[in-house]
């Protein structure tokens, strides 16, 4: 994969971040694991876990609106017609929520 395929969303964590996701993946996403290698207790690595979505969620969004207003742009520059943008946004939008 070239580093221009990888999501943003990705790219935009620390190496904490990652590392979380690599062992929470190894541990089979098993929290109770997850404490036990970290050392702590339950709670403390579900708050962990939910910053971390926090974090891609944001990032995540970020992502919708600068396509959006990519989109929006090609408007503005008549390269596309408001109707095609309109479509395209929606079809963005669509395959987003299946996604998630």
């Amino acid at each position: 994969m070239e580093r221009d395929e990888i999501p943003s969303w990705v790219l935009s964590l620390d190496k904490e971040s990652l590392e979380f996701i690599r062992k929470f993946i190894l541990n089979s996403g098993s929290l109770k694991a997850m404490a036990r290698d970290y050392k702590v207790s339950y709670p403390t690595v579900r708050t962990m876990l939910d910053r971390l979505m926090k974090k891609i969620e944001l990032h995540s969004k970020e992502e919708d609106v600068e396509f959006v207003n990519m989109i929006k742009n090609l408007v503005i520059d008549e390269r596309i017609s408001l109707d095609v943008a309109k479509i395209i946004i929606d079809k963005y939008k669509r395959e987003k929520e299946k996604g998630e």
